[in-house]
């Protein structure tokens, strides 16, 4: 008993689940990730194919099963007019405003993409997109209304 009383203690409950803010956050970091290893792949000319599970149908037994299937990774960044490379934030289908009528990030070159999409990520993560997911998911859930 004498080694509980240098803790501290408190009467609080591990959460049983993520709040709706964290879940976008992680949702959108996960995306930057993949944006960041899809980079790196192009940059050392190899293939970046990430796997899903998909469930499908046997036509012939009418069973359900799971196959492994390779996930398409569109890359979120182009070849602006100036010949830098631009890089715009995807959520969902909605490219983010990350600042008031600014979507997109300038880049001098290939090698500062993955530095770039690191630094997003720490963003993403540390709530300073939450304000332009919440826009991005309002207007989505807005196309959903009669």
């Amino acid at each position: 008993m004498a080694s509980l009383a240098n803790l501290k203690l408190v009467a609080a409950h591990k959460p049983t689940q993520l709040s709706p803010i964290q879940g976008r956050r992680n949702k959108l970091a996960k995306r930057i990730w993949e944006q960041a290893q899809l980079a790196k792949a192009q940059q050392g000319g190899a293939a970046f194919a990430p796997t899903k599970l998909r469930t499908v149908v046997d036509h012939d037994t009418g069973a359900r099963k799971q196959v492994e299937t390779h996930k398409r990774v569109k890359p979120w960044w182009f070849t602006a007019e100036n010949g830098k490379l631009g890089l715009s934030v995807r959520y969902g289908s909605r490219v983010l405003e990350l600042a008031k009528g600014k979507f997109s990030v300038e880049i001098a070159s290939d090698k500062e993409l993955v530095p770039t999409l690191e630094l997003l990520k720490g963003a993403a993560l540390s709530g300073e997109l939450d304000a332009a997911i919440d826009a991005a998911s309002d207007k989505l859930r807005a196309g959903f209304k009669k």
